[in-house]
C-alpha cells in the first residue's frame, strides 16, 4: 500500500476531530489589530514556529509519537503527563481534550489499531491530541518524523484558515505565505527532532495572554 495514502489521512482537514473549530489565540490577535495584513500574519505564524513549536509542542509530539512506536509505555505515560502540565490556559486544555476525544472515539472504531495501544489508550480517561496522533501514526504504520510534519502542516493549514475566515484573507494570498512559511516550517521540524528531551521547553507569553484574552472575546468565529 502507498505509505504517502496514510500521512495524507493523518493530515487531512477531513479528519474528524475539529481542529477547525481554534484558533490558538489568533482571531483574538486579527481582532485585536496586532495581526492586520500577510506580513504581521507571517511574523505571528513564524513566531509561533520558532518560539513556541519547535522548541516545546512539536519535540514533545515527536516523543510521543517514538514512544508509542518503540511499544514503550511507561515512556507515553510520562510524555502524556508532561502534556497535560503544559496545557497553561482554559481554551488550550479544553482543544486539546477535545480533539484527543475525538481521536480516541475514531480510533475505537478502527480496526488498524492494535490491542496493546487500544488498552494503553482505554486506561487513560482524558486523552490529549499529542496522545491520540501518535497512536494512529502507529495504526496506520507512519513514522514519527513523518507523523511531526503531518501535525505541523496541519498546524499550518488551519491557521492560514483562520486567517481567511477572519482577516480576511484570500486564497492566492494564503498560498503565498504559505510559500513564506514552510522554509520556517522545515526549520520548525529540524529543531524539534535535534533538542534534547532536557530542554524542551519555551515562554510564549504572549500566546497564553492571547488565548485568555479570547476566551472572554465578545464576538468570535473559534471555541474557548
Amino acid at each position: 500500500m502507498n505509505p504517502a495514502w496514510a500521512l495524507l489521512r493523518l493530515a487531512s482537514p477531513q479528519l474528524p476531530i475539529g481542529g477547525y473549530s481554534y484558533s490558538q489565540g489568533l482571531e483574538w490577535a486579527v481582532d485585536n489589530g496586532r495581526v492586520n495584513d500577510p506580513e504581521s500574519a507571517r511574523r505571528w505564524i513564524g513566531d509561533q514556529l520558532l518560539l513556541n513549536l519547535a522548541r516545546f509542542e512539536a519535540p514533545l509530539l515527536l516523543a510521543h509519537c517514538l514512544a508509542a512506536s518503540e511499544d514503550n509505555w511507561a515512556e507515553l505515560l510520562q510524555r502524556c503527563e508532561e502534556h497535560r502540565a503544559s496545557r497553561e490556559t482554559r481554551e488550550l486544555h479544553q482543544e486539546s481534550r477535545q480533539m484527543g476525544y475525538s481521536l480516541q472515539q475514531l480510533l475505537n472504531g478502527l480496526p488498524e489499531l492494535d490491542a496493546a495501544a487500544r488498552a494503553f489508550l482505554e486506561q487513560r480517561t482524558e486523552p490529549h491530541l499529542a496522545l491520540g496522533w501518535a497512536l494512529a501514526a502507529r495504526a496506520w504504520q507512519i513514522s514519527p518524523q513523518d507523523a511531526l510534519a503531518a501535525w505541523l502542516w496541519s498546524w499550518l493549514e488551519n491557521q492560514l484558515a483562520v486567517l481567511m475566515k477572519t482577516l480576511p484573507l484570500g486564497q492566492q494570498a494564503a498560498q503565498r505565505l504559505t510559500s513564506e512559511l514552510l522554509p520556517l516550517l522545515q526549520q520548525a521540524q529540524h529543531h524539534a527532532t535535534q533538542i534534547d528531551p532536557d530542554h524542551y521547553g519555551s515562554a510564549a507569553f504572549g500566546l497564553s495572554l492571547a488565548c485568555m484574552a479570547h476566551e472572554r472575546q465578545y464576538s468570535r468565529l473559534f471555541r474557548s
